[in-house]
């Protein structure tokens, strides 16, 4: 009796998430109408930048780890070549599609039409320190290459793939101590992020607050640049709610209905963390034990997932190049437009499953048809809200590839 009573008092970590936004964003609201954003921002605040720089410090480990134990798992090689460019098609594919919903919705609605031509000006003006500030920080992060940040995402998971691929090469009998020793640090891995997963709902409820205390000041700017923002929101419902549905039934055997609910905490949490790194750990374990896909095929293909699929930013990113195109009155080509498809695509595989991360790349999308970056001062401020909800898209594109592939390979084995 005292244990069903214990049970139902025990809340669902999504519940958690939920609650900690709820009042993390009543918190943000009470403590503008009090006078006390600088005690969110000094005190609180904080405490959501400490949760997310946790789960950044072990997603790279869990990544390496996990792709070694993936390609392991795949036992020869053929079975490797055969989940991995699976999962490469699709993951290019989807991102494909994103990036043409978005050039079809901005393209249709030409949000960038009915902005004000006074108020681009007001908005290049005061934001034009923070542009600069931003392109000094990305410069410095970058390196001299534009690129460097593709260099530095896939080479993790180049040595890991590498190194998986080396440890069958070698033979099961040689190489047991070295995968058993990954397989132990695995698990290890896993507790600890038992352990910075016990702290989500206060981590959520910092950085909700924190949201809320720093853009309570940019409402106008919010209000001008709505359509842009229904724009990008639209565009991202097509994905999530069209596109992964449709490719669900008929490349997986899931049902919508027990995809949809394996995958809200998920959602919940790539929402309030604006991080699909982050969010990789509930990902895995929600993937494999919620839609029974196979740890074989969700070791490799989430991670991988991670920092080559980013669907809703691609999404985003060609939406934002043509609005900023719009507001300067820039007419784009239609081989320009194909340009925006292909540099938003390559570029995708390279961004950081960070918040943020988008804006980096997104610089180089809009370069390669000469739209001034300047222009990124429009967007800046509300960037972020649209970052939670394109990274939602992020993880769900993760988990939708990662049942297909699976289905894929039972009906491989099947056959």
């Amino acid at each position: 009796m005292k244990a069903v009573s214990h049970n139902r008092k025990r809340l669902p970590l999504y519940a958690k998430i939920l609650i900690g936004m709820a009042l993390g964003v009543a918190f943000g609201f009470a403590a503008i109408a009090l006078h006390c954003e600088g005690f969110v921002s000094d005190w609180v605040a904080p405490l959501g930048t400490i949760f997310l720089r946790l789960l950044k410090l072990i997603a790279v480990p869990l990544v390496l780890v996990s792709l070694i134990l993936g390609v392991v798992s795949l036992k020869d090689i053929k079975s490797l070549s055969r989940i991995g460019l699976k999962t490469i098609l699709i993951y290019v594919c989807t991102t494909i599609i994103a990036v043409s919903i978005g050039l079809a919705m901005v393209s249709l609605l030409k949000p960038g039409k009915l902005f004000p031509e006074d108020k681009q000006t007001e908005f290049v003006e005061r934001y034009q320190q923070t542009v600069t500030e931003r392109e000094a920080q990305m410069q410095q992060v970058k390196g001299d290459s534009p690129m460097q940040f593709v260099v530095d995402m896939l080479q993790v998971i180049f040595f890991s793939l590498l190194f998986g691929v080396a440890l069958i090469c070698v033979g099961q009998s040689k190489t047991a101590s070295v995968v058993r020793f990954f397989q132990q640090l695995n698990l290890i891995l896993l507790k600890i992020i038992d352990f910075i997963m016990a702290f989500a709902p206060l981590g959520v409820f910092a950085l909700m607050a924190g949201l809320i205390v720093d853009y309570a000041g940019d409402v106008g700017i919010i209000s001008s640049l709505g359509m842009y923002a229904l724009t990008v929101v639209m565009a991202l419902a097509v994905i999530i709610l069209v596109v992964y549905p449709v490719i669900l039934r008929l490349f997986s055997k899931k049902k919508l209905g027990q995809f949809f609910k394996a995958v809200f905490p998920v959602q919940m949490l790539a929402f309030s963390t604006s991080s699909s790194a982050a969010t990789l750990p509930l990902t895995m374990e929600r993937t494999q034990k919620h839609l029974g896909v196979s740890e074989e095929v969700s070791s490799f293909v989430l991670p991988v997932g991670v920092t080559i699929n980013m669907d809703g930013t691609s999404c985003y990113q060609a939406v934002a190049a043509v609005f900023l195109a719009q507001v300067m009155g820039l007419d784009l080509s239609f081989g320009q437009l194909l340009i925006i498809l292909a540099t938003a695509t390559i570029s995708s595989i390279g961004t950081p499953g960070i918040p943020g991360g988008s804006i980096v790349m997104l610089m180089i999308v809009l370069d390669s048809v000469g739209i001034p970056i300047e222009g990124l001062a429009l967007i800046l401020g509300i960037d972020r809200p649209l970052d939670m909800l394109r990274t939602v898209v992020n993880v769900t594109g993760d988990t939708t590839v990662a049942c297909v592939v699976d289905n894929k390979k039972e009906l491989h084995i099947n056959a």
